[in-house]
């Protein structure tokens, strides 16, 4: 059975249950094309276009 060499310090212990270290939210960035916000290396589902080029087709609602 694994027993532990020496005690965790309370600090070290903490640390590691913090959350400080976890990300809250994805990395959201603009549009270049309509601004609209999307998520990073993704293609716009606005717009339809990554990194200036047409992707997919949208259909604009009216």
């Amino acid at each position: 059975m694994a027993v532990p060499k020496r005690k965790v310090s309370k600090a070290r212990r903490d640390k590691r249950r913090s959350n400080v270290w976890k990300l809250s939210l994805p990395g959201m960035s603009k549009c270049p094309n309509c601004g609209e916000y999307i998520l990073a290396h993704r293609v716009c589902k606005n717009c339809g276009k990554y990194r200036g080029e047409d992707v997919i087709k949208v259909e604009k609602e009216d």
